[in-house]
């Protein structure tokens, strides 16, 4: 259910996946939002391509493990320590049954999947130090940012969070608008 307070609210709803790709506009752009801390926005474009990939397929096991992390980012804010950690526990497992020899992966999250499966961990145990926000302005709670790489090292420091958007492959704000 949409919310008059969100900053969604009046938005066109996500186009329905018509393929499971890493390379997609929606995959993208959840991991756009997800940088930004929009993180139920993330879950649902996510979850679109989860719902299209092949049952048993690697990658529909990669759209699980984020749209978990995403709730666990959703419970981390809301102080729910709990569900946090029983979330990004199965968002954990998910990432870390995947197989990374190829680099596929790697090079769509900017980092491997078992890597994120560390980072999910760290940050449920971990309650994290929220600021007061304005309402419906999102509140990055993962020290760390999701996106294409050639095989850099991930960035991993809440001073660059600001600059997702040039490192996650140079692509527009998610609401467009400047930082």
């Amino acid at each position: 259910m949409r919310d008059p307070a969100g900053h969604s609210y009046n938005s066109e709803a996500m186009p329905l996946a018509a393929e499971a790709s890493l390379d997609s506009d929606i995959f993208l752009w959840g991991l756009d939002l997800f940088n930004h801390g929009y993180y139920w926005e993330a879950h649902e474009a996510w979850e679109g391509l989860w719902q299209v990939a092949d049952r048993d397929a690697p990658l529909r096991t990669l759209f699980k493990g984020l749209i978990l992390l995403s709730a666990a980012g959703v419970k981390i804010r809301e102080g729910k320590q709990a569900a946090a950690m029983r979330h990004a526990g199965r968002a954990a497992a998910l990432l870390r049954r995947l197989n990374t020899a190829d680099h596929t992966f790697e090079r769509a999250l900017g980092m491997s999947p078992a890597a994120l499966a560390e980072y999910a961990e760290a940050a449920a145990r971990v309650p994290a130090a929220l600021q007061a926000t304005a309402l419906g302005q999102p509140q990055p709670v993962f020290d760390f940012i999701l996106g294409p790489s050639s095989g850099e090292r991930p960035i991993s420091s809440q001073k660059n969070k600001q600059s997702s958007v040039e490192v996650a492959g140079n692509r527009p704000d998610p609401l467009g608008q400047r930082h």
